[in-house]
């Protein structure tokens, strides 16, 4: 019944209580570190001042504490913030065992990306104690028995696609091949890319293109209204994002990298008008 659905329930997730002390005791003792080494440092500059004496090293020893102290403190917020997240995200499940990645960003107010990424870290050290993602990582599944329901729907839309392909001809076939390399493409560049901004935008570009897709797919007779993107568009987004990956992976971000980049962005929103356009 619901009550043994419940005990079912509270076993996918695992009670980080090792894990809240833990950031407990950092946040603490790391904001009591960075306080006390600040007012010591503040109190040897003052000496140095007043009586034009006093250690340097005294000084360089209360900044390594208050480095310390700091770090401990940074760490000890980053944990509990992990925490609430993981308590947001259990409430957005519900009674659920799967729960699309879009939602669960919504919950927390945090971009898809980062959501994934955070999961993942979650799943790794066991929160999730059956956790997983669906074969595009689009959805968090929380229950192997859910997985498992999952790949037989996988398996029986993969027959169904073979079948329905074998009966479209091999010039759909191609463009379709050549779309789904496309979107690969994206996802990978978009996995690569750690801006936040420029992520929302690739992430919009990839839906709009599959859709896009999926309609060609159950209307091939739309296909030649296709060439000017697979022709020009898609293959100077490509272009576009690896010359971004290329200048974001530069340790230094003088202007000049900095306005490419901007212009980059941009074009991503005149194409993905040009996309919607198209779709509509």
């Amino acid at each position: 019944g619901s009550a043994a659905n419940g005990e079912k329930l509270q076993t996918l997730y695992m009670k980080p209580t090792g894990e809240k002390v833990r950031s407990i005791l950092l946040a603490v003792f790391g904001g009591i570190l960075t306080g006390s080494m600040a007012c010591g440092f503040l109190a040897v500059q003052m000496v140095r001042l007043l009586t034009d004496s006093g250690s340097s090293g005294a000084a360089s020893v209360m900044l390594a504490g208050m480095a310390a102290g700091a770090f401990m403190l940074g760490t000890g917020i980053l944990g509990l913030g992990k925490l609430r997240r993981f308590k947001k995200y259990q409430k957005t499940l519900g009674k659920r065992t799967y729960c699309d990645l879009t939602k669960l960003a919504q919950a927390v107010g945090k971009p898809v990306k980062f959501v994934k990424k955070d999961l993942k870290k979650m799943i790794g050290k066991g929160w999730f104690t059956e956790g997983c993602f669906d074969g595009s990582e689009t959805c968090l599944i929380t229950s192997r028995e859910t997985f498992c329901q999952y790949q037989e729907m996988e398996k029986a839309l993969e027959e169904k696609k073979k079948q329905e392909e074998s009966e479209l001809s091999p010039e759909v076939k191609e463009v379709l091949e050549k779309g789904r390399n496309y979107l690969d493409r994206l996802r990978k560049s978009n996995d690569a890319i750690p801006g936040e901004e420029i992520s929302a935008k690739i992430f919009k570009m990839e839906k709009i293109v599959d859709q896009i897709f999926q309609r060609a797919k159950a209307h091939p007779e739309i296909i030649p209204d296709l060439k000017r993107m697979m022709d020009y568009y898609l293959p100077m987004t490509v272009k576009l994002l690896e010359a971004y990956e290329d200048m974001d992976s530069q340790p230094v971000q003088g202007e000049t990298i900095r306005s490419s980049k901007k212009e980059i962005e941009d074009t991503l929103d005149t194409l993905n008008d040009a996309f919607e356009k198209l779709l509509d």
